[in-house]
């Protein structure tokens, strides 16, 4: 609790700009991210608007995509959710609290505040308070702000994913790599371990067969196209298939569960508290979204431990604002680079990118035994996410500084030398491209 405290007044009062080295107890001003204002007129087809913004290079255009994705999703479920001052998506109606006193609680009751859920992060020492709130949202925050300015409290912010399938695949059935029928709890025991933040897996697809998958999260599985796919580049295995660190232990956390509010803030930090009392040193966050004070505190604590947390940059252009957890000091961010070995036109760019994958024109497996192509930052986070994950065998921050020293000794430079904003130390894991012909695209 004492550790979690000292982050937090870190956090409120640091101004210091994203470090390198890990880890760290440095934490940045939390700047506020704009989304821009989009036209009535602008069309609500995301899989189509991302392949058209696939050869884009106006900035402005970059940062739509993500922006419709947002202003869809809060069209499409404005009961649940709604938009923060700057337009970001939170859960409507709800604040979290870390930590709160007893005191707290008592007078943010008698405010007419409401606690709705408690869950303990495990490990990190913490507990993370849902609140309902009386009245609107922003205003709520800002009265239980002025009421506990020493607390921790922000809005229950909505992260959402870094990359889009271009095209579905039928695809073939592979013969699959010797381990019998797919197993979620069981299978072969790897030295490796490897724990993800996303939506839900497909346990069942063949890259999958006789690996140890630890699910959580969810009453019930709910396997979802992202999730699946990021998996895969991580520990998938098959005949013309392999991941990262084929045949490693996952341990996945799905934080969406088909519901509308998935991805909120409140169910990321409990995966991370689930990732850290499971002891998995490296975690993987295709995710993207604002600054959250609440979230930030949890990453750093996290990284103090001594894990790697792996993120996608985002896909909202290199003129956008900083998406996080990519930009919290200490996470190591991930650009995407296609088939040429280019920087992704629409990738982020910035202090936070600390190394480059291929994110395009590759395939990645898709629910019910089929591939697709993907695209964004998304899928090169996990390539990272997984060659860390061979160098490191537990929880340790002198190991995970040469691990990540590792990597970017051997990283390909395809922009100036030494660490640069556009591919960070370089490009790795060049040769895990899958090959795109596992996808079969249907014509339009």
């Amino acid at each position: 609790m004492r550790r979690l405290v000292l982050t937090a007044l870190l956090v409120i009062a640091s101004s210091a700009a994203a470090q390198v080295t890990l880890p760290t107890l440095r934490l940045p001003q939390l700047p506020p991210v704009m989304l821009p204002d989009l036209p009535a007129s602008v069309p609500l087809d995301i899989e189509k608007s991302a392949a058209a913004l696939a050869g884009e290079t106006d900035p402005r255009r970059l940062r739509e995509l993500r922006a419709l994705r947002i202003r869809e999703l809060l069209r499409r479920h404005r009961d649940v959710l709604e938009a923060d001052p700057h337009g970001a998506p939170v859960v409507r109606g709800e604040v979290l609290a870390l930590s709160p006193s007893a005191t707290m609680l008592e007078a943010a009751a008698a405010a007419g505040f409401t606690v709705l859920r408690e869950q303990s992060l495990g490990d990190l020492g913490a507990r993370l308070v849902v609140l309902r709130v009386p009245g609107k949202t922003a205003r709520a925050l800002a009265r239980l702000k002025a009421l506990d300015p020493a607390g921790i409290y922000d809005f229950n912010h909505v992260y959402t994913d870094s990359g889009v399938a271009l095209a579905a695949g039928t695809g073939a059935v592979l013969p699959a790599a010797p381990g019998g029928a797919p197993r979620a709890d069981g299978g072969e025991r790897s030295a490796t371990r490897i724990g993800l933040i996303d939506s839900g897996v497909d346990v069942t697809h063949e890259v999958f067969n006789g690996i140890t998958i630890q699910q959580h999260g969810c009453g019930i599985a709910v396997p979802a196209e992202h999730g699946t796919a990021v998996a895969s580049l991580m520990v998938g295995r098959a005949s013309a298939f392999h991941g990262a660190a084929p045949g490693s232990a996952l341990y996945a956390a799905d934080v969406f569960c088909g519901r509308p509010t998935g991805g909120a803030v409140d169910a990321v930090a409990e995966a991370f508290g689930w990732l850290a009392r499971e002891h998995v040193p490296v975690i993987n966050v295709s995710l993207v979204g604002p600054p959250n004070t609440m979230l930030a505190v949890i990453v750093q604590d996290v990284l103090s431990r001594g894990y790697l947390i792996v993120a996608a940059v985002g896909n909202d252009g290199p003129a956008a604002p900083p998406l996080y957890p990519a930009a919290w000091p200490g996470v190591i961010g991930v650009t995407a680079v296609d088939a040429r070995q280019r920087v992704l036109v629409e990738a982020g760019r910035g202090p936070q990118v600390k190394f480059a994958a291929p994110g395009a024109d590759m395939a990645a497996a898709r629910p019910q035994q089929a591939y697709v192509l993907v695209r964004g930052t998304s899928f090169a986070s996990p390539i990272v996410a997984g060659l860390l994950a061979l160098e490191l065998e537990a929880p340790d921050g002198a190991a995970a500084q040469r691990a990540v020293a590792a990597l970017a000794a051997r990283a390909l430079h395809p922009g100036a030398p030494g660490l640069d904003p556009v591919y960070g130390y370089g490009l790795v894991g060049a040769e895990l491209r899958q090959q795109p012909a596992l996808a079969r695209v249907r014509p339009d």
